[in-house]
């Protein structure tokens, strides 16, 4: 048997993806290696050929004249729908059996379902055998449902089948679940409040895979890395001995915790002698009434400001996700945000607004009110779009209040601040600077996106040199900052992707 795994594109440039390398000629890449179809592809039978494309490296024609592959097997997330289904229909008419999985058609089934031969809903683990046994056999049902499985049973990713070369990170997931429960969030939906675990030497494994492949960065792709600490504190000092063993090329790490993390230095500094020095935090909104009605309380037990300070000052950097069109935020959020991010010491804010998906107890609550404005959420082009009708103020105020917000923050000058805010806070007092100058690392990759960057005018290329010339007095903060310039390109051009759109979705300003 056959097999072709694909990861599809996705449908639009958003903050986290790294489409500014193909779109300015430099090649293919994604900004994090794909696991589900490595993953996938570890439990195919050893006696299949197996194919693996991830369209952000390697993209796929648009008209493929024919397939060799028996099955075709199409992954995806939300922002990948529109991609994953014309695939599938393509492929389909070729006369391929097509199988759709993961988070996308777990949490919208009857979307997928029309496109689908098989469908498979949930989690792999405990029902790869059955699936593929019943593929081989040309006799599959129309759909298969998972279960939530312990992961100590997963299996290493096929890394081996993967475009490596493409990618930026490398990923492990060593949990899955949260148990919070933010009411605008799938994850407990698809993956259950219960989380579950890998044990360290798992995680050792894989990382002993990635490592022979090349990657020296790896996103731990956990909904919350940290959330139960005495397993943090386990993985974390499983890394770090890890590293220790490899001093001559080791690691380094970037994963998702709550803003929480910062009430505990104990674990702070661990996850900095692990080499977890990178982090994503929701942040969501200063409006704290926000918070409470999305039942995001981790992130009410100090101020946003300081909880920021305490993480940098032991070194981790920090991105996070801003999120406009709560029911208590008002025409005035857009300025109160932009107030906080224009002080804050983070670079990089992933600002979009208030999305409903389905299954989650937001879309339910504005369902009953009818205040869904879309019957279609998933298939929202951009962070710019949204399928709610706000409770203080018009969808249209939504959408172009946000796009003045990211005009006003993403403007060259103020991410230049930004960076500058950065350097102050990271490390803390202790923080010092170098004797002399050092030299920034910049990888021609890079070295292109940059030279394209200050293309752009004066203001940009000053925010550039302003930027580098600071961090050749920080050497311990050189990799951030060149990672922040990188990810401004990418943020810069997904603004003017956003500006291309149709006039009814694109935002305004």
């Amino acid at each position: 048997m056959r097999i072709h795994i694909i990861n599809p594109a996705a449908d639009f440039p958003s903050y986290h993806t790294a489409d500014v390398f193909a779109a300015w000629d430099l090649g293919g890449r994604t900004t994090v290696a794909d696991l589900s179809t490595t993953t996938l592809a570890a439990f195919v039978p050893p006696n299949w050929h197996i194919r693996l494309t991830d369209e952000a490296i390697t993209p796929l024609p648009d008209h493929p004249a024919a397939e060799d592959a028996d099955i075709v097997a199409i992954t995806g997330k939300v922002s990948q729908r529109n991609r994953m289904l014309r695939l599938a229909d393509r492929y389909r008419a070729l006369g391929r059996r097509v199988v759709i999985g993961g988070s996308y058609a777990s949490l919208s089934p009857e979307d997928v379902r029309p496109h689908a031969d098989v469908l498979v809903t949930g989690e792999i683990e405990d029902i790869a055998a059955e699936l593929f046994a019943d593929l081989a056999a040309g006799k599959p049902r129309d759909h298969y449902q998972g279960t939530r499985p312990d992961l100590r049973r997963s299996p290493l990713p096929r890394w081996d089948l993967y475009p490596n070369q493409g990618a930026n990170l490398g990923a492990i997931q060593t949990s899955r679940g949260c148990p919070f429960q933010c009411d605008f969030c799938d994850v407990i939906q698809y993956l259950g409040r219960k989380q579950r675990h890998k044990d360290p030497d798992q995680v050792v494994a894989e990382l002993e895979v990635l490592h022979r492949h090349g990657y020296r960065r790896v996103f731990l792709a956990d909904d919350n890395f940290t959330v139960y600490r005495n397993r943090a504190h386990d993985m974390l000092a499983a890394l770090r001995r890890w590293n220790e063993a490899h001093a001559d090329a080791p690691m380094r790490f970037m994963t998702q915790v709550s803003i929480d993390l910062a009430r505990d230095a104990d674990l702070m500094a661990a996850c900095k002698a692990a080499g977890l020095d990178s982090v994503f935090i929701g942040i969501e909104t200063i409006n704290e009434e926000s918070l409470r009605q999305a039942g995001k309380r981790q992130n009410l037990y100090q101020s946003t400001s300081d909880a920021l300070a305490a993480i940098l000052s032991h070194g981790i950097a920090v991105s996070g996700g801003i999120i406009v069109g709560f029911d208590a935020d008002g025409p005035d959020i857009f300025d109160r945000l932009a107030g906080f991010i224009h002080e804050s010491p983070v670079p990089v804010l992933s600002v979009g607004a208030l999305v409903a998906p389905p299954g989650t107890p937001l879309h339910d609550r504005l369902a009953a009110e009818g205040r869904l404005a879309d019957a279609s959420p998933q298939s929202a082009a951009s962070p710019f779009d949204t399928n709610i009708r706000p409770a203080r103020m018009s969808r249209r105020q939504l959408l172009d209040g946000l796009a003045r917000l990211c005009d006003d923050i993403y403007s060259p000058a103020a991410y230049g601040r930004r960076i500058a805010t950065f350097l102050t806070a990271y490390g803390g007092p202790a923080a010092g600077r170098a004797a002399a100058p050092q030299p920034v690392p910049l990888p021609p990759l890079l070295r292109g996106v940059l030279k394209r960057l200050s293309g752009f005018g004066p203001a940009e290329k000053r925010m550039i040199l302003e930027g580098l010339t600071a961090a050749r007095w920080r050497p311990d903060a050189q990799l951030e900052v060149v990672e922040a310039l990188a990810r401004y390109a990418q943020i810069r051009h997904m603004l003017s992707s956003a500006r291309s759109l149709t006039p009814s979705a694109r935002p305004a300003g």
